[in-house]
């Protein structure tokens, strides 16, 4: 595997601890049996934008909508 800084300038440190991201991950990614989903990214869960119910439109909801003037 190769790493390469496309851009910007990391100090060692930066870079070290990009690195040390880079490489929990994979260990954890080579830790789990073949065919098993790793842990679910809390971004990607789509409950997260769908938290709350959306109301049901009712009889005069064609009011409330937005329509520019």
């Amino acid at each position: 595997m190769t790493i390469k800084v496309v851009r910007g300038n990391p100090t060692p440190e930066e870079l070290a601890a990009a690195l040390a991201v880079v490489r929990a991950r994979a260990a954890v990614a080579a830790a789990l049996p073949s065919g098993a989903e790793g842990p679910k990214d809390a971004w990607a869960d789509p409950s997260r934008i769908a938290s709350a119910r959306v109301p049901r439109p009712g009889p005069a909801s064609w009011t409330r909508t937005f329509w520019p003037s």
